[in-house]
Order: structure tokens, then C-alpha cells, then sequence
């Protein structure tokens, strides 16, 4: 079995607030403490299958463009997600399923361009996207306990898909058992492996209970299972996927302050840094009375992300 990287972007930033101040600890964070991000999803080959975990973002997304109010930036687009499958050997057309962690953009965005893969997803997110057809297979976590997380869809031999509600309302994590080592690619469960050593809560949680939950649980079984953690938001990922480390949440890796920040130039449209909603002031927001041509500081002030509500004063320039 091989498990692999799709890098898609790289230098970026999050701010300590951001992805350890959930459950009202923002207070507790250094607003200056700057940490990695970048963006990359998995892909594994069983020599039978070729399996995704998540899509990353669409490929006509802009980049965004960070300021000093910025709180996560997840970098500049290294390459679209089927240039980086085609730079790792696979064709689009091999791929025979998917599994989604969460319903965000930044993990769906290219669904549509795999023609022969079936998508697992847990069920109250694929009603968030919509997604219906005989190829989208509603998570029913109806193989039992997977050790001590409560339910789980068994994909195939070795790979898990784990109901793990919190960050999303059907958020899940896989993990892939192989050589005597656990790969868990968790979405966004952290955004950067400092939070799971702290056992602290991103602010982005549409059930905050089940999140913490879901993080206990987290916490307990790297604790308990030689667990290299495949993150999607920081270089942590791939780098401990690459390396095949494992987490010892004794002894927390020291924070690595980005080196470089990657800024595109602005084009007027903003950006959610949560789901990834773009807004567009050609377009507008008619759906909720923003007429097109509507500059995006002209809209009122308590407008919403039409996607996941974060407020205005969140999206940043792309």
C-alpha cells in the first residue's frame, strides 16, 4: 500500500487565535504568533484501488491575498489537483472512490473531476453540497466501533472511514492501517499539529461539543497507536507522512515560523477563510437582496458567507 501527498499549496500562515482560541480561549492565544500552512490532501494506492481523501480547491479559485488582520492564509497555488495527481502517476480516470472529510471547499472543490469514483461522505454534509446520485454513498457507520471512536464504514481491507463529528456536522477522519503504523488524515480536526499536542480547539467547530469529543478521542488513540498524523493544513502533514513519524504527545515538536509568506495580487473579490466561499462583487449576493456590481465594503454589516455564516469581517481579499 503506498500513501502519498497532493501538494497543492504552500507558504502560508495561521495565527495562534485562530486555530487554538475555539471554545472562548482566543484570549489565551498571542495574536502575533504566526505558524505553517499550506494545503495538501492524500491519495492512497492499494494495488487494487486508487482512493482520495478530499479534493482540494477548485481549480478557478484565486489566491488569497493576507494583511495584517489575516487569520489563516493557506498560501499560494503550487499546482491545480489533477496536475499534482498527474505529477504523482495517477490519471483522473483511475480513481475509484473518495472520501470526503468534511464538506468545505478546500476538500471538495474538484469532485467533479473524477467521472468513475464513487464519494463517501457523511451524511449531513453531503446535504450541505447537494451531492445525490448513484455514485455518492452516505455514510452509514454501520461497522461498529473502530477502536475507541463509536462507528465507522470499513472501505476496504485496512482503511477506516470514522464518524467524527464536530468541525462539521458530518465530519469524519480515515485512517489507513499499514506496516504496523496508523495514517490518520483527519481534515480539519487541526489545523496544525501544535493544537493536538495542546488538546485545543480551532475557533471553526459547527458543533463545538462534538468537536471537543472528537478531539478527545483523537488525542487518546494517537496516544494508545503508533499514529503518523496526515494533516491537510500545515507541511506537518506530508513531512510526517515522509518521515512515517509517529505523534509522542510527550514531547511536542518545536513550532516553525513561516519563512516566507506567499501574496498574490488583489482582484477584488473576497474570500471565506473557513469554506472558501469567494465573493464576487460582479455577481453579488442576489439571493439575499446584494444586487450585482455591489462592492464587497458596501455590504451590510451583519452579511454572513452565504456557505457557513462566518461574518464579513472574517473573508480577506483574493
Amino acid at each position: 500500500m503506498k500513501i502519498l501527498a497532493v501538494k497543492l499549496y504552500e507558504n502560508g500562515f495561521v495565527r495562534e487565535p485562530f486555530f487554538m482560541g475555539g471554545e472562548g480561549r482566543e484570549n489565551e492565544c498571542r495574536p502575533d504568533a504566526l505558524y505553517r500552512q499550506s494545503l495538501q490532501n492524500y491519495l492512497i494506492d492499494t494495488g487494487s484501488e486508487i482512493i482520495l481523501v478530499d479534493t482540494g480547491m477548485p481549480a478557478e479559485m484565486p489566491d488569497a491575498v493576507p494583511d495584517e488582520k489575516t487569520q489563516i492564509h493557506i498560501g499560494a497555488r503550487i499546482r491545480d489537483y489533477v496536475s499534482a495527481l498527474r505529477e504523482l502517476g495517477y490519471e483522473p480516470e483511475q480513481v475509484s472512490r473518495i472520501l470526503v472529510t468534511h464538506h468545505h471547499v478546500d476538500h471538495t472543490g474538484e469532485l467533479r473531476a473524477f467521472p468513475n469514483a464513487t464519494i463517501h461522505i457523511g451524511p449531513e454534509d453531503a446535504d450541505t453540497l447537494g451531492l445525490q446520485g448513484p455514485n455518492v454513498v452516505r455514510a452509514a457507520y454501520s461497522d461498529g466501533p473502530y477502536f475507541n471512536f463509536d462507528a465507522h464504514d470499513r472501505i476496504a481491507e485496512g482503511i477506516a472511514f470514522v464518524k467524527a463529528r464536530g468541525h462539521t456536522k458530518g465530519n469524519s477522519i480515515v485512517i489507513v492501517e499499514d506496516g504496523g503504523l496508523f495514517y490518520m488524515m483527519h481534515g480539519d480536526v487541526t489545523y496544525s499539529d501544535e493544537a493536538l499536542y495542546a488538546g485545543r480547539l480551532s475557533v471553526v467547530a459547527e458543533d463545538e461539543k462534538a468537536a471537543r469529543d472528537t478531539l478527545d478521542r483523537v488525542r487518546s488513540f494517537v496516544a494508545a497507536h503508533p499514529t503518523v498524523y496526515c494533516s491537510t493544513h500545515t507541511p506537518l502533514g506530508y513531512e510526517n507522512l515522509e518521515a512515517r513519524r509517529t505523534v509522542d504527545l510527550n514531547n511536542p515538536p518545536a513550532p516553525v515560523p513561516p519563512e516566507q509568506i506567499a501574496a498574490g495580487k488583489a482582484t477584488g473579490r473576497y474570500v471565506c477563510p473557513v469554506c472558501g466561499w469567494c465573493y464576487d462583487p460582479a455577481e453579488g449576493d442576489p439571493a439575499r437582496g446584494i444586487k450585482p456590481g455591489t462592492p464587497f465594503e458596501d455590504l451590510p454589516g451583519d452579511w454572513t458567507c452565504p456557505r457557513c455564516r462566518r461574518p464579513k469581517n472574517m473573508f480577506g481579499k483574493a
